[in-house]
């Protein structure tokens, strides 16, 4: 009788176990990750979204104990990068951090887009956000906002600003449609080319994020004149918001965000989430963007598909009031 016992409670406890198995063997975030992670950036090494994912890399790798390798590949405002991103499984192991430009603006740039950015893509976090700050030459004639405008009106189609993404044309767009003024745009490929051409003297301003515009206004080459934020960033208190200097309802503000390949297992979606959430709102995230005027904005992967969805909207009526035609 307790040999019989035995075995039935060994039995038993090898059910369980087989069961338990099962039932993590169906569960595929039950041992995400275990091999390598390929974060994949649009834009080059330096750049605030290349910033973004090697700090979401270190935490990540730290958490697991796998390594998040950051691919950097640049080019086409970023097409290049997504194409080859959906080109490979979609089993967690590559996730992209995607902008505004890539995952919104683009629909509206380009008459064709080799990848779509909603139905070849999963959200899974919205992470950081942030302004574009107004650069003039430090030793150059225009000193504010309200000369800007004014040399504007009075030399139209005269004044130019650079651009080198779409936050930073969507800059110089919202600013001539609020104030009427017709100022050219000069894009770029880049926004450190359009700014070695600001402090040369070959355009009158620049608009750009801080990491681009900050360094040359600490080095004395260019002068901020404001930015396009609600309100003032902590990290540059003396930079006046254009709202401030009378330009009402003044506001543009890029984002950058990680999306999985479409048909990422929900449960890996769910679990990278959860591990960017918790890194993105730490006190080092704050501390290290917040000193390039950027806060973050975690939250879950629905709000972020119900966010690029009106992103997509916003950019579309940006670029048609620039005037831009699809290339």
């Amino acid at each position: 009788m307790n040999t019989r016992r035995a075995f039935l409670q060994t039995a038993a406890g090898c059910a369980a176990l087989m069961t338990a198995m099962g039932a993590r063997a169906q569960d595929p975030a039950a041992n995400y990750p275990s091999r390598p992670v390929h974060i994949i950036v649009p834009f080059g090494a330096g750049t605030t979204t290349d910033q973004v994912a090697r700090f979401i890399a270190q935490r990540l790798s730290e958490e697991t104990k796998q390594a998040f390798i950051v691919d950097n590949k640049p080019g086409a405002n970023g097409a290049i990068a997504l194409r080859y991103a959906i080109a490979q499984p979609a089993d967690g192991y590559t996730f992209v951090l995607g902008t505004n430009t890539t995952h919104a603006a683009n629909l509206s740039l380009f008459k064709t887009l080799n990848y779509d950015p909603v139905k070849d893509f999963v959200p899974i976090c919205n992470l950081i956000m942030g302004g574009v700050i107004l650069g003039v030459a430090a030793d150059g004639p225009i000193k504010s906002v309200a000369d800007l405008i004014e040399r504007a009106r009075k030399n139209p189609g005269k004044l130019t600003f650079g651009s080198g993404n779409s936050s930073s044309l969507a800059g110089g767009v919202v600013m001539r449609e609020l104030t009427g003024i017709d100022i050219v745009n000069v894009p770029y490929k880049t926004l450190p080319a359009a700014m070695t051409d600001l402090i040369g003297g070959q355009i009158d301003t620049v608009f750009g994020d801080a990491p681009a515009i900050m360094p040359s206004v600490r080095a004395g080459k260019v002068r901020a004149l404001g930015i396009s934020t609600k309100e003032r960033v902590p990290a540059f208190p003396e930079i006046p918001t254009f709202i401030e200097q009378g330009i009402a309802g003044y506001e543009v503000t890029g984002w950058i965000a990680a999306f999985g390949l479409r048909g990422t297992p929900p449960a890996i979606v769910s679990k990278l989430n959860a591990m960017m959430v918790k890194a993105i709102s730490s006190k080092e995230a704050a501390t290290m963007f917040g000193g390039n005027g950027w806060v973050s904005i975690p939250g879950t992967p629905e709000a972020l598909g119900s966010f690029q969805l009106k992103e997509i909207e916003r950019w579309a009526k940006l670029v048609k009031a620039a005037g831009i035609q699809p290339e």
